[in-house]
């Protein structure tokens, strides 16, 4: 049996998520009766049926749904070969950091300045990333390095840059700020927000408490996150810099000691050997 080509699994990919032919072709920007004949071709190849195709429209079979996951993760490889052997061609001329909006950016800011003091330094690249998503940019090679907080960094070499406490937001008239120190406990019956697509050790980092549910809203970034509390929707833990930022009339801030503090680290990839990123974790330190 012939392995099914790359672009096989690319067009593939394209008609399992739209489970449309017409809509598949014109996201390839190609025409339909040639993809139509890739999908059949490919069936032949691997001797299954990948689409049911008895219904008035497309549906994945068992096989189909498999050959969905696994060429996902096949494509999404070679996409971070791709970009982890250009960084590396580029690595005495580039250098790309990526960091989430708020206290990460704000320390980034100043590490670059000084960075870019050396006349020797390469070209640097900032991309501001959403929440949770330094970690796997570094991974997969669309970062060099990521100034980031709270992650699961056993597969990446890192820094502690800053270390702070966290507060607890809540909304104002809430019965918890009528108190001038909080417990973690006392937080355990407080809706939390819900960050999108959390791992599990950032879920429990930021519930303070793995006993809380996270049953308060869904919450993309920290202006949402502020939103929801000043609603009185839930209660969240935040770092103490993100609050003294974030004075707001209808939102207060309370200690709550007993919470893991707010780590910043630098992120790179496990044994890199690139002297810019060392140099770059340097100026971190002393920044």
């Amino acid at each position: 049996m012939a392995e099914p080509e790359i672009r096989e699994l690319r067009y593939f990919c394209a008609v399992a998520e739209e489970l449309n032919i017409t809509r598949a072709a014109e996201r390839l920007g190609m025409a339909q009766p040639p993809l139509s004949r890739a999908m059949r071709q490919l069936e032949r190849r691997l001797g299954v049926d990948l689409f049911d195709r008895t219904g008035r429209g497309l549906a994945l079979t068992q096989a189909g749904e498999i050959l969905l996951k696994e060429a996902t993760g096949v494509l999404g490889a070679l996409a971070s070969a791709v970009r982890r052997t250009q960084h590396a061609g580029l690595s005495g001329r580039r250098l790309v950091v990526t960091a989430k909006p708020g206290v990460a950016t704000q320390l980034l800011l100043r590490i670059c300045e000084r960075f870019r003091a050396d006349p020797d330094a390469p070209e640097l690249r900032v991309l501001v990333s959403g929440f949770g998503q330094q970690a796997d940019m570094v991974r997969d090679g669309r970062a060099d390095l990521a100034i980031a907080a709270c992650v699961d960094s056993h597969d990446l070499d890192t820094e502690l840059l800053r270390t702070e406490p966290r507060v607890a937001a809540l909304a104002v008239g809430h019965k918890l700020a009528e108190r001038e120190v909080l417990s973690s406990a006392d937080l355990l019956t407080e809706p939390a927000p819900r960050w999108s697509d959390p791992k599990v050790v950032d879920r429990d980092y930021w519930l303070g408490n793995p006993d809380r549910p996270a049953d308060g809203p869904t919450v993309r970034d920290s202006a949402q996150l502020l939103d929801v509390v000043a609603f009185g929707q839930a209660v969240a833990l935040v770092p103490a810099s993100l609050a003294a930022m974030n004075v707001r009339p209808d939102v207060t801030y309370r200690p709550v000691p007993d919470v893991a503090p707010y780590q910043t680290l630098a992120l790179w990839p496990a044994g890199s050997r690139s002297p810019w990123i060392a140099r770059f974790v340097q100026t971190a330190l002393e920044a």
